[in-house]
């Protein structure tokens, strides 16, 4: 048996043990609403972690592009960027305890050779999702970062116009009155 389709098999599992996994790294309360709290309109981190961590297993199952993969992670990266308690090497490292959870799963299948060799194969997958979700962490953290920026500029700017330390226009001239 292929290993994708004893990893489909378990899909369900896998999955819910991935979400347990990903809503440990939480605060202890945060963690107890995210694993019990099941309807998305009252747990939308929850929800779209799910959600996510599904539709992220089913692309692997698929050896699905990049660019699909990231499609499917982003939602999940965007939300761990915003949230300040996670360092970028926090906010993905999850993505690694799927290979823990894959072992733990299919640990009696595991003797087969040809089985082991699959494993080594889809763990790589595995590891090309890690990257995935760094390059996307990243780059919703720039944005934060030059979002934040900014309006920091907008502030000092608006401070001074108000102090009158700076024209309105700074493009036009001063007047000098002669023609």
């Amino acid at each position: 048996m292929r290993l994708e389709r004893r990893i489909a098999k378990s899909k369900r599992q896998i999955a819910n043990d991935w979400f347990a996994i990903l809503a440990g790294t939480y605060p202890p309360d945060t963690t107890r609403f995210l694993k019990s709290v099941k309807d998305t309109f009252s747990n939308p981190v929850g929800g779209t972690s799910h959600r996510t961590l599904e539709a992220v297993l089913d692309g692997l199952l698929e050896d699905a592009t990049p660019e699909h993969l990231a499609r499917e992670l982003d939602p999940l990266i965007r939300i761990r960027a915003v949230q300040t308690m996670f360092t970028p090497s926090q906010a993905t490292a999850f993505i690694l305890d799927l290979k823990k959870i894959i072992r733990n799963t299919l640990k009696s299948d595991l003797q087969d050779a040809d089985m082991y060799a699959q494993l080594l194969a889809f763990e790589e997958r595995i590891d090309r999702l890690l990257l995935i979700a760094f390059d996307i962490f990243v780059r919703c953290r720039e944005k934060i970062y030059s979002m934040k920026a900014t309006e920091e500029q907008s502030k000092f700017y608006r401070a001074f116009a108000r102090a009158g330390l700076v024209r309105e226009n700074p493009d036009s001239k001063p007047d000098s009155g002669a023609s």
